[in-house]
């Protein structure tokens, strides 16, 4: 058996395979709501073969999105929306995630492809938040939005919307989620000592600036069962020097692991604009990354950048880098990818086909 196609427990879920799909913001949605397009996007990757799927950046509560159209799960009706995507994605074989996020000082931008400046409150825009007083951009030729700095009573009510959107994903029947605290958006933010410019105790010393993630994580574990995994999204460096670092990374998430998270997923970068135009210089070492936080720490870890190939994927797993590999853009441009990859690695595996039966009838014979 090849060990890209061998099944992967966590807590009470397994997934088929290790070949994960890593969450990638559409900007399709309305208020918040899931339409046709994700019920096609996410249905082709569950038909596809991929073991796990996670959903989008969702938003815990609208000032959250980083565009008016994305994703988010702070009502009911955006619960209903999602349900009937997560349930076809079950009957296909895959195992359904969601990222829960918060963009902060990122957010009220424009799509990317209309340029991705902050958007004024005419345009649909909004006031954003950060843990400082400081944008994200300076860039005269843009709009870059001064968020205001956080208090405690918004820090309080920012967790509790994490919590609240855990469970309702769990009413919309996802089985894992993804705490984003990577790419420069607000739990990052406060991770980042390149944003993070605070005082109090959720500033200066990496204990203190990584006390916002860590009491949202043990708010979510309140109300996520004990069964289900829990994951969190790291950069694990800023590429910047005085940032955040390998190590420092590392640290968290060894914390993260005694707080009851049960996988990191290991990106990079993000947190100001020269530290998100190093990344791309990076990506190739991000598995690497994963294995030393995998190895130095117990904890389960996802390989996430330009992993394009089988061979290379599976080397990753094989060389224990990885409990998963994360795929994105190449999912994108070929949905099936798994299926190749089984074909093309001699794994045997007849349960990458969909359940035709299950489609069409809604029930087993």
């Amino acid at each position: 058996m090849s060990s890209l196609f061998s099944p992967l427990t966590i807590k009470s879920v397994t997934m088929r395979n290790r070949i994960g799909v890593a969450p990638m913001c559409q900007y399709q949605a309305r208020d918040g709501v899931a339409q046709a397009w994700h019920q096609t996007h996410i249905g082709s990757l569950a038909m596809g073969g991929a073991g796990l799927i996670i959903m989008e950046a969702t938003a815990v509560r609208a000032d959250g999105r980083i565009t008016p159209y994305c994703l988010g799960l702070w009502d009911q009706a955006q619960v209903a929306a999602v349900s009937s995507i997560v349930k076809f994605a079950n009957q296909q074989g895959a195992r359904m995630g969601v990222q829960l996020a918060h963009a902060g000082r990122k957010g009220s931008s424009a799509r990317p492809w209309l340029g991705g400046a902050h958007l004024k409150a005419e345009e649909g825009g909004w006031d954003t938040i950060a843990p400082s007083h400081n944008a994200f951009d300076s860039d005269g030729t843009r709009l870059w939005k001064t968020p205001r700095a956080m208090t405690q009573d918004d820090i309080n009510d920012i967790q509790q919307c994490f919590a609240d959107a855990a469970q309702r994903a769990l009413q919309a029947g996802f089985e894992f989620i993804e705490i984003h605290g990577a790419h420069g958006y607000l739990l990052h933010s406060f991770l980042s000592p390149l944003v993070n410019q605070r005082n109090d105790q959720y500033g200066g010393k990496l204990e203190n600036r990584a006390r916002m993630l860590m009491e949202t994580v043990a708010k979510v574990r309140q109300v996520w069962p004990e069964d289900l995994p829990l994951g969190v999204r790291l950069s694990m460096t800023d590429w910047v020097e005085g940032g955040l670092t390998l190590d420092d990374t590392i640290q968290v998430s060894a914390w993260l692991k005694a707080a009851g998270v049960d996988i990191v997923d290991c990106s990079t970068g993000g947190a100001t604009p020269e530290s998100r135009g190093s990344i791309n210089g990076g990506i190739a070492q991000q598995p690497a990354m994963a294995g030393k936080a995998r190895r130095q720490t117990g904890i389960m870890t996802m390989a996430v950048g330009e992993i394009t190939a089988a061979q290379q994927a599976q080397d990753i797993i094989n060389q224990e880098e990885a409990d998963m590999v994360l795929l994105a853009r190449q999912l994108l441009r070929d949905p099936y990818w798994p299926r190749h990859a089984a074909k093309e690695l001699g794994a045997d595996v007849p349960a990458l086909m969909p359940d035709l039966h299950k489609l069409f009838i809604g029930k087993n014979p």
